[in-house]
């Protein structure tokens, strides 16, 4: 089923186009529903849309040699993925899953790869958002190379929190699972690092958010346990 062009200005990749062109793309769209734990993008698949989240929350995720689970990013509403994929024509190359039920717009491939290189406006929104992704993986992997788990888990925290210094928020916070798969932990030791921060007043569950103390947090995520005495 088609979607409306409003729909589509929603995103901020899109904003710039004028409303024949969306008109246009509207009628090709596809939005399609997926269930949690549901597959929305294969690993290897060949690249064929590119992908608008509109509800719910994704998770890119990819797998060691041995098998296990590795989260690589979250998607939250508003954002896009297959885009790597569509720019360079390889297949994609990490699995996205739904973390909760999730609506997601399907924009045909050969519809917007023209304008993702035709349309200047559209070209920096893409690169801009290539290169957050890229500055936030580097710090995720220099949050990797921390030892001590609850450090890991703090840096981590921080990554994911929003709002003003001192009072922030992770907002729709992912399970201890989608955490211990992002930081190589076991769902057990983000269990119990989470009791350890909540006895302190590190964390405090507010709905599906987490109200931070991002003063504790930043100096748990550099010193570790023994800095907190």
């Amino acid at each position: 089923m088609a979607v409306h062009p409003i729909v589509l200005q929603q995103f901020l990749l899109f904003k710039s186009l004028p409303m024949d062109v969306l008109e246009r793309l509207a009628g090709q769209t596809i939005a399609q529903s997926f269930a949690k734990r549901e597959v929305v993008l294969p690993k290897s698949s060949a690249p064929r849309h590119l992908c608008f989240l509109v509800s719910g929350r994704l998770q890119a995720i990819d797998f060691t040699l041995d098998g296990r689970e590795v989260g690589l990013y979250f998607i939250d509403p508003g954002d896009y993925f297959a885009e790597l994929a569509l720019i360079d024509g390889q297949t994609q190359p990490e699995l996205v899953i739904s973390n909760s039920a999730s609506q997601v717009l399907l924009v045909p491939g050969a519809e917007i790869r023209p304008l993702l290189f035709s349309t200047p406006a559209i070209a920096e929104v893409l690169c801009r958002r290539l290169v957050q992704r890229v500055r936030v993986q580097v710090t995720h992997r220099q949050i990797l190379g921390l030892a001590n788990p609850l450090q890991r888990i703090c840096a981590h925290l921080q990554l994911l929190a929003m709002g003003d210094q001192g009072n922030q928020r992770v907002l729709k916070a992912p399970t201890h699972q989608e955490i211990a798969i992002m930081l190589s932990l076991t769902r057990e030791t983000v269990t119990r690092t989470f009791q350890v921060l909540q006895t302190k007043g590190v964390l405090t569950r507010a709905g599906e958010d987490l109200q931070v103390d991002s003063v504790q947090l930043a100096e748990l995520a550099m010193r570790g346990p023994s800095g907190s005495d």
